[in-house]
C-alpha cells in the first residue's frame, strides 16, 4: 500500500484535472449555444435562396444550368472527386474524430479510383492524420493550401471554401464534389454523413406533394434564368456548408461535453477511492502508534 503522502499527492493532482475537465465541460456547453444561435439566425435566408431556386426551376424547366450538369460523358472511373471532411482541430472529444476519419476511408474506398480523389480536409486533426497517409504513398491526395479550422465557423469561411470549389467544378478540375460531415441527431446520438454538393440534381428542388417535378407556366427572368442561377446556386451552396460546419462544430462540442463529463465522474470515482485508502493508511499509522505507545509503557512497567 502506497504511503500517507503519495496519496495525497495523487489526490492533489485528480483535484487540478478535475478542475480541467468540469471547465471544459462548462466551455463546450457554452460554445454549443452560441452555434445553435448563430445557426439559426441565418436559416431563414438559405431557406428563402432554396424557395427562390424551387421558383425558377418551375417556371423554366428545361433551362440548361452548370450547376446541374452530371457529365455523364465521362465514365466513373475516370470522374474526379472531391470530398471537403469536417474534423476536429483537437481531441479530448471522444471518438468523434476516429468515427469521421474511419468513415471517410470507407468512402473514399467505395468511390473506386483513388487516384482521382481528393481531400479538402477542414481541422487539424483530420488534416494531419490524411497528410501523414498521403506522405506514405498513399491516396488520395490532400490539399495542402486548403487551411481552415472548424472554431468559431462563420459565413465568411463557408463562401471562401464555396467559392474555391464552385471554381474547381467550373473549371473541370473535379466532376463532384461531397462533403462529410457529422449531423447531430439528439442530445445523445450523432451520424457520420455524406453529402453531394455539387452537381445539383433537380429533383432535389421544385418537388411536387407525390414527389414529382413541378411544372409551372414559363416565366422570363432578366437577365437571363441562367445568370440568375449563376448567382443563386453559389449562395446556396455556401449555405449548406455552413449548415455543416455549424453542425460539426455543435457535434464536436456536443461530444467534449459527454467526455468530459465522463471524465469528471471518473475523477470522482479515483478520489473516493483514494480517499478511502488514505483513511484506512491513517488510521493503521495511528494503531501503529498507539501499539508502539503501548509497547514502550508497558516495557517501563516490567522495569
Amino acid at each position: 500500500m502506497p504511503n500517507m503522502r503519495e496519496i495525497r499527492e495523487r489526490i492533489a493532482s485528480i483535484q487540478q484535472i478535475l478542475k480541467i475537465t468540469n471547465a471544459m465541460y462548462l466551455m463546450s456547453s457554452s460554445k454549443l449555444k452560441k452555434a445553435r444561435k448563430s445557426l439559426e439566425a441565418t436559416e431563414p435566408y438559405f431557406y428563402k435562396l432554396q424557395t427562390t431556386i424551387d421558383s425558377v426551376l418551375e417556371h423554366t424547366p428545361h433551362t440548361r444550368q452548370k450547376f446541374f450538369d452530371r457529365r455523364q460523358d465521362i465514365p466513373s472511373e475516370m470522374r474526379k472527386k472531391g470530398y471537403i471532411v469536417i474534423t476536429a482541430d483537437k481531441g479530448l472529444c471522444g471518438s468523434y474524430n476516429h468515427n469521421i476519419m474511419k468513415y471517410t476511408e470507407q468512402a473514399l474506398a467505395d468511390a473506386g479510383n483513388p487516384e482521382n480523389c481528393y481531400l479538402f480536409v477542414i481541422g487539424q486533426v483530420g488534416r494531419m492524420y490524411f497528410q501523414r497517409r498521403s506522405a506514405g504513398g498513399n491516396k488520395p491526395s490532400v490539399d495542402g493550401e486548403f487551411l481552415y479550422t472548424t472554431q468559431n465557423p462563420t459565413l465568411y469561411r463557408a463562401g471562401e471554401i464555396a467559392d474555391m470549389v464552385v471554381d474547381k467544378f467550373e473549371n473541370g478540375e473535379l466532376d463532384e464534389i461531397y462533403l462529410i460531415y457529422t449531423d447531430m441527431i439528439n442530445s445523445s446520438q450523432q451520424e457520420t454523413k455524406t453529402l453531394r454538393l455539387l452537381p445539383f440534381e433537380r429533383k432535389h428542388f421544385g418537388k411536387a406533394s407525390d414527389g414529382s417535378m413541378k411544372k409551372l407556366p414559363k416565366a422570363s427572368f432578366m437577365p437571363s434564368p441562367e445568370e440568375v442561377m449563376g448567382y443563386l446556386i453559389p449562395q446556396y451552396a455556401k449555405g449548406i456548408i455552413y449548415g455543416a460546419m455549424v453542425e460539426a462544430f455543435c457535434c464536436e462540442q456536443q461530444s467534449r461535453m459527454t467526455a468530459m463529463d465522463s471524465a469528471t465522474n471518473s475523477a470522482k470515482d479515483m478520489i473516493k477511492d483514494l480517499s478511502l485508502m488514505y483513511n484506512r493508511a491513517r488510521q493503521a499509522a495511528i494503531t501503529q502508534e498507539i501499539t508502539e505507545v503501548v509497547s514502550g509503557a508497558n516495557s517501563l512497567d516490567d522495569e
